[in-house]
């Protein structure tokens, strides 16, 4: 049995005695277990490379490395760069605990003001720590700091498989905190541009049926959905159960309500041109300042036997087809019902107070104790009246 003393590539320090045997792969694996590093080739003390065990003799004297050349342990690094006037020597990084091998020259280079090239630029300039095996200590994230080591060899922002910048920004953001850091201004540039355009595009298409229904049947029956701000347009939700929830602000032109339950449901400030609420339940709805110009709400149910009162107060309801609608007790106080047809309307108790009433059609309509005081009634058609309007209902 032959044994060898084993060292990192450079270093004649924290050597290992081992057994040799098997192939040079063998040896190769026991290296990399005794070393801590990827070993990949072995040389001799005048930096032979050996590509054969049998070659290896009792006792030798052999240097690990990671591909990079043969580095003599004894060679004097500095009076080297002196003779050749530049920083072409090889330096192992332990990067929170993985280890990276690259010349100074790469560190150094590419950005010269970077925190890197001041680290490395002279020798012990900053009193580098190393741990046993001579490797520079540095304290960061090796995931996010070999893409900046792989910038500064190539400049080009390259990674390994295992780091897919291009399919997360998070990664992105840690690489670019780590290029902040070491002050790689050129990489900053690159990563805040590559950021911005790997942020998904925002997508304001409309909620469809299918999607809509199954966030239904997901939500228990006693809380609260909340849509507020949501994109329905165009959305068939008709014959739904749609009672108590927040459609506040949501978008719901020219949606099919038909049908619909929409039973103490929040419409405040929604937009509901152009939309189809035939039939519909309307029961204690809250359609404040809400949006329905042009949309048709005939045969609808607004009235509420428990004495809940819906509340369309100051809505834009320009244009809109109530007829035949169930609307005791509504309050449509300085809402816009200009045009609208409100033919055969149950509007008893409703408060029309300062109402926009220009050429809506009432004919039919009962309403008997409505509030109409300071409502404008120019071109209102009041034909057929179920019940006499009585001066004081209109008097300002």
């Amino acid at each position: 049995m032959r044994r060898v003393t084993l060292f990192v590539n450079g270093s004649a320090r924290n050597g290992k005695v081992v057994a040799v045997y098997g192939t040079l792969s063998d040896l190769l694996s026991v290296a990399s277990n005794k070393l801590g590093i990827k070993a990949t080739s072995v040389y001799n003390g005048k930096g032979g490379l050996i590509d054969d065990i049998a070659l290896i003799r009792d006792d030798d004297v052999l240097f690990v490395c990671e591909g990079e050349p043969f580095i003599d342990p004894q060679t004097d690094g500095r009076a080297q760069e002196e003779l050749t006037g530049s920083h072409t020597d090889w330096l192992t990084l332990n990067v929170g605990g993985r280890y990276f091998t690259t010349t100074r020259s790469t560190l150094v280079n590419k950005e010269p003001d970077s925190m890197l090239a001041h680290m490395f630029k002279d020798k012990d300039a900053w009193g580098n720590k190393q741990d046993p095996r001579g490797a520079f200590l540095i304290d960061r994230s090796p995931e996010y700091f070999e893409p900046i080591l792989n910038y500064l060899r190539h400049g080009q922002l390259i990674v390994n498989d295992g780091i897919n910048l291009l399919g997360s920004s998070a990664l992105f953001v840690g690489v670019l905190e780590e290029a902040r850091f070491f002050g790689i201004d050129s990489l900053i540039e690159h990563l805040e541009v590559a950021i911005k355009n790997s942020q998904p595009a925002e997508d304001h298409s409309p909620i469809s049926r299918k999607e809509f229904v199954r966030f239904l049947l997901a939500t228990p029956t006693k809380s609260e959905l909340r849509c507020q701000g949501l994109n329905f347009s165009g959305a068939d939700l008709s014959r739904l159960d749609l009672r108590y929830i927040n459609f506040k602000m949501a978008n719901l032109s020219r949606c099919n309500l038909a049908h619909a339950n929409l039973c103490c449901a929040n419409l405040e400030r929604a937009d509901l041109s152009g939309s189809v609420l035939d039939c519909a339940n309307l029961q204690g709805v809250k359609m404040l300042c809400s949006n329905a110009e042009g949309a048709s709400l005939k045969g609808c149910n607004f009235e509420d036997p428990s004495g809940l009162k819906a509340n369309l107060e100051g809505a834009n309801l320009k244009g809109v087809d109530m007829e035949g609608s169930q609307m005791t007790g509504i309050n449509l106080r300085v809402a816009t019902l200009k045009n609208a047809k409100l033919k055969n309307c149950n509007l008893r108790g409703a408060t029309l107070a300062g109402t926009d009433l220009e050429n809506c059609d009432l004919s039919g309509c009962d309403l008997q104790e409505a509030n109409l005081r300071g409502s404008n009634v120019k071109g209102a058609i009041f034909e057929e009246m179920l019940t006499p309007l009585h001066m004081s209902q209109s008097v300002r």
